[in-house]
């Protein structure tokens, strides 16, 4: 009988990173001849799969009960509990694979999985573990005063902006402390070793973490091995708001009207980044793409710019970029550095203009190994690499 594997996310459709390499390891995991359910929160955005559980929707936007309820809910209660007893009794996972949980459904469900005798695994696609507001930011800086003081967010105002918010989230970390959540939880998956190190710093047990890059998803390679032809433009494929960094991009563009810039993606800074860069002649705002489209864009570019000043994880950005041959230029934030060397890329001081300019122009300059960019992308990468370690952690070999 085919073991049986549970993934666990807050959303279970294409609305970011963590909820792209959820939906890629349920396909490559269907693939390899396991059960696969999923247990999300009730959305109308989701597809019919097999083995689908959901809990009841809440959101911070529906009226006094709505923020009620969602409270409710980040602390463990309204009606998760009973949604995900029900879908361990119906699936009966062996493992119980966890990735966004928090708020919109709540770790209880690493209890209650661990209650019930599953192996329990969670991978780490932000910092709330050892930041409350989850970014390890304060006001738009990096921040790592939550590393050894939890209170600072009552203090700091830095989620949200909002006592209230700062308060439920300071409850939130309380209610699930580092110490319940290691008795519950067998293995911590970190995409990159700067969240390894975080999380120890934080005070975790570096036994339990275990670095794991994400990986490409197959389908779009197959997009990417399409003859698109290298171009000269410079790509931003992101959000469009202050932590990625694209306003410093968009300055150095300005600057430097020889440089042909195309920006991918939307986000709270679209409007005011239009009005103020979109009537210069080297600078384009392409909208959001899809995925395929995203594939061409990247595969196009003369390189691919990540200027984030905030700690970037492992961004699937800078992994898409790479099978596809196309050179980085990248902040030395978080996890970046770990990804981009002198044969794929460039790395330059975060904030530093003049630094990021001529980091660009540099990566224009260089003649690249394309080809050999893509070869060692793909081997690093690759799902079949990345499901050979995760098996592990998910069915390990007893002494």
């Amino acid at each position: 009988m085919a073991k049986r594997i549970l993934l666990v996310n807050k959303f279970f459709y294409t609305r970011g990173g963590a909820e792209v390499v959820c939906i890629n390891l349920r396909d490559e995991l269907t693939a390899r001849g396991y059960e696969v359910g999923i247990f999300t929160m009730a959305y109308h955005h989701i597809d019919e799969v097999e083995y689908l559980y959901e809990a009841p929707e809440v959101s911070f936007k529906q009226g006094f009960a709505g923020k009620v309820n969602f409270a409710r809910r980040t602390l463990g209660g309204y009606h998760v509990a009973e949604a995900f007893t029900r879908a361990l009794d119906d699936f009966k996972p062996d493992v119980v694979h966890l990735h966004n949980i928090h708020s919109y459904l709540s770790p209880v469900v690493a209890r209650l999985a661990h209650e019930r005798g599953c192996r329990v695994v969670w991978t780490m696609h932000d910092y709330k573990l050892v930041c409350p507001s989850y970014s390890c930011l304060d006001h738009g800086r990096p921040c790592e005063r939550c590393l050894t003081h939890r209170h600072a967010i009552l203090t700091r105002r830095c989620f949200k902006d909002s006592c209230a918010a700062g308060a439920l989230a300071w409850l939130e970390a309380r209610r699930w402390s580092r110490r319940r959540l290691e008795r519950w939880v067998d293995a911590l998956v970190c995409p990159s070793k700067f969240l390894r190190d975080m999380m120890e710093r934080g005070g975790w047990s570096r036994d339990k973490l275990h670095v794991l890059n994400n990986f490409i998803d197959p389908v779009k390679l197959r997009e990417l091995d399409r003859e698109h032809g290298r171009e000269d433009y410079v790509a931003f494929v992101g959000r469009l708001s202050h932590e990625k960094g694209v306003d410093t991009l968009l300055q150095v563009a300005k600057n430097n009207p020889s440089l042909k810039l195309k920006l991918a993606g939307n986000g709270p800074l679209r409007l005011s980044l239009t009005a103020q860069y979109g009537s210069l002649p080297n600078v384009e705002f392409v909208g959001q793409l899809e995925a395929a489209a995203v594939a061409r864009f990247v595969t196009r570019a003369a390189c691919l710019v990540v200027p984030s000043e905030w700690y970037e994880n492992n961004p699937l950005t800078i992994i898409e970029a790479q099978c596809a041959g196309t050179p980085v230029v990248g902040s030395n934030m978080g996890g970046i550095p770990e990804l981009v060397a002198p044969e794929n890329g460039v790395i330059f001081p975060m904030g530093d203009r003049e630094a990021l300019g001529n980091a660009i122009n540099r990566a224009l300059a260089t003649t690249w190994d394309h080809a050999a960019i893509a070869r060692r992308g793909r081997e690093r990468f690759s799902a079949d690499a990345h499901l050979s370690r995760l098996l592990e952690l998910y069915f390990p070999v007893r002494p």
